[in-house]
């Protein structure tokens, strides 16, 4: 399986301007630019995308893992603040923080068990290089 998405950039890296575009069409040309990226302008960047991929999949995950031992997941709610270094222009972590609610036949400290897996085990999680680390606030 692959998955695509496409970049085109024009101009300088202060005034110029992108547009980001996935597979799916979900992003169709979404505009990216040094504003949205460094500042406060209107658009998408990289790492708000990886944030955001990162929050579906680690997500993802803890349902699949509570489904495979009979678990009803109820709802799950995930936050990812990737924490971005503008000295060194490197991503140096990424927190999740997770919020579990209506979810019958698991104890807390077995829900957080499954929530460190798939924190480990994420697709997202393992194609990144940086510390990743988790809150959980479980309401069963």
């Amino acid at each position: 399986m692959k998955r695509t998405a496409n970049a085109h950039w024009n101009g300088t890296l202060n005034e110029g301007k992108g547009e980001i575009s996935t597979q799916s069409t979900i992003l169709n040309n979404t505009q990216y630019s040094f504003k949205t990226r460094f500042a406060d302008g209107v658009g998408t960047n990289p790492e708000e995308l990886i944030a955001a991929a990162h929050a579906g999949c680690f997500t993802m995950a803890v349902g699949a893992v509570l489904s495979q031992q009979g678990i009803t997941p109820g709802d799950l709610s995930t936050k990812a603040i990737l924490d971005l270094d503008m000295q060194a222009l490197s991503i140096t972590g990424i927190h999740l923080e997770l919020t579990a609610t209506a979810i019958d036949g698991v104890d807390e400290a077995k829900f957080k068990e499954v929530a460190e897996g798939a924190k480990a085990n994420c697709i997202i999680s393992k194609a990144l290089n940086v510390p990743i680390t988790l809150d959980v606030t479980y309401g069963g």
